[in-house]
């Protein structure tokens, strides 16, 4: 992960940007840089994953134009070759291709992009700021209006508050230029509808996932493997090992009493073959780890919350105990192929918009979990399963076929994989866990615990009656915000709702987010 600062006020305070600049050092700690643009600042930190020399440090420059960008431009090989015909490259950078390329397709060149990304540039040409972010939002951008009322971009919402006001994310899939936010690209919307046998659609799928996973392996730095046990993480080790001419290094946490993943995750290294470190934590590191975990995801949803405490540690011990700088997760299968509550869904179309909601909104939940837990620790996230073309795919596939028919959720995905033998058959056909649950039920417990303790009853009314929006409904639910406003005061627009089941559907009434109060909570989740 790198990160961007970027102010188009030539009257932007230089401190007061310093400043932002500064509270991206976690994603860019090697080194950083700010450059004045047309009077305007440009901030970058970075974090050296392609192209390791002085050389790879960005802004980037061509004929006066000017680019940053936190973001892994796949497959960017060939296209660097091409355009090497009438550039000369300086460094192994992915991202020194974005200005050629634009110059070559102008704003066209965002629908050609195979990439996860974030980026802002000055177009000398036309004195014009541009900004762009991926379909999915795998990559960070937040926005806001300095005091003149002139626009700024950053990674993140503490990056801008030194400089700016009424600061809210940057749509995915979209670019900015002239004052216009404009949708490039909905990946969420099916652009057909494949009808087609089980056989030729799970092939379809399996060469896909395989496809996205080779080429994110391509890195310059260590790389690394979050492995739960479950479906989505074991897929991607096992696809990567596969890959790999050495033992791929794996890594899996669990509370200190119960917990669950970690069973199934060493049978999957073992499998396998990884070398694989398992990471024990206490209910002491889950309460010290809530108020860090909350200031780092810029979020006040529970379910983001609790997912992410685990995953944050993970993290900090990969970060403080290893040189690794890249690490893969299994992100975004959830969304694609259904959820537990998704077995719910009353018809095709019912999941489908779902999905489409899901896929929609993954930038305020889980793939900013997964961005905020990784870059707070200084490493980049890869997700195989967000990759433009099988999104696209596994989105067009006929609803009725993605529906649980089989007795068992994400059957396609299990099916692709059936006659490779990746993994074991205890581990493809394993029932879904909430990752907070398998890291051991008393995580949630823990905290909900905690917040029963944190307020009287009387002290719960008065205090969920001051938030007249996105109202907490649970003494958890305010623990949560109160943390989160005491860093980003009146910010809670920031994300939509509450991440919940679909309450409209039958079995899906719960007030908790976890899926074991689902009535068809499996086995293998406990």
């Amino acid at each position: 992960m790198c990160g961007l600062l970027v102010s188009t006020d030539p009257m932007t305070d230089l401190r007061a940007f310093e400043e932002g600049l500064t509270t991206l050092s976690d994603r860019g700690p090697d080194s950083s840089r700010i450059e004045i643009v047309d009077g305007c600042p440009v901030g970058f930190a970075r974090l050296a994953i392609m192209g390791l020399h002085e050389e790879g440090m960005q802004p980037f420059h061509l004929k006066g134009s000017v680019s940053v960008c936190n973001g892994e431009l796949y497959d960017f090989r060939p296209v660097k070759s091409e355009l090497s015909k009438e550039y000369h490259f300086m460094s192994d950078s992915d991202c020194e291709i974005i200005l050629p390329l634009y110059e070559k397709y102008g704003t066209g060149m965002f629908e050609k992009l195979d990439a996860e990304y974030a980026m802002v540039f000055y177009d000398a040409k036309e004195k014009t700021w541009i900004a762009s972010r991926d379909p999915i939002g795998i990559r960070p951008l937040f926005y806001g209006y300095t005091e003149s009322g002139k626009i700024a971009f950053g990674s993140t919402v503490k990056s801008l508050l030194p400089i700016a006001k009424d600061i809210l994310p940057f749509p995915p899939g979209t670019y900015y230029k002239d004052g216009e936010f404009i949708p490039y690209s909905k990946i969420w919307e099916a652009q057909n509808c494949v009808r087609a046998d089980i056989d030729t659609v799970c092939a379809k799928i399996h060469d896909l996932l395989i496809d996205g996973v080779r080429k994110r392996m391509d890195a310059d730095a260590p790389v690394g493997y979050l492995l739960s046990g479950g479906l989505d993480s074991s897929l991607v080790c096992a696809i990567a090992q596969k890959m790999s001419h050495k033992p791929i290094r794996t890594f899996a946490i669990g509370m200190d009493k119960d917990a669950i993943d970690l069973k199934y995750a060493k049978q999957v290294a073992d499998y396998i073959g990884s070398e694989h470190t398992e990471v024990i934590i206490t209910k002491e590191d889950v309460l010290a780890a809530l108020d860090p975990v909350i200031t780092a995801l810029e979020s006040w949803d529970i379910t983001t919350i609790r997912a992410s405490i685990g995953m944050y540690l993970l993290c900090k011990y990969i970060h403080e105990n290893t040189d690794i700088k890249v690490l893969f997760t299994g992100e975004i299968s959830d969304e694609l192929f259904g959820y537990k509550y998704t077995d719910f869904a009353p018809d095709a179309e019912s999941f489908q918009k779902e999905a489409e909601k899901r896929v929609r909104e993954l930038y305020m939940y889980d793939v900013l979990r997964a961005d905020r837990c990784i870059s707070s620790n200084s490493m980049e996230g890869r997700v195989p399963f967000g990759d433009l073309a099988f999104v696209r795919y596994v989105m067009s596939i006929d609803p009725d076929m993605k529906m649980n028919h089989y007795h068992m959720g994400k059957y396609l995905l299990r099916h692709a994989f059936e006659k490779d033998h990746l993994l074991p058959d205890s581990i493809l056909f394993r029932d879904k866990a909430a990752f907070s649950d398998a890291v051991g039920h008393s995580l949630a417990d823990d905290l909900k615990e905690y917040a029963e303790l944190s307020y009287t009853q009387e002290e719960y009314q008065k205090e969920v009656s001051s938030y007249t929006a996105h109202t907490p409904y649970t003494k958890e639910s305010l623990l949560y915000r109160d943390l989160f406003e005491s860093h980003y005061t009146g910010l809670s627009d920031l994300i939509v709702d509450f991440w919940l089941p679909n309450q409209t559907w039958e079995g899906c009434h719960v007030t908790d987010p976890s899926a074991r109060y689902l009535s068809n909570y499996g086995a293998s989740a406990y």
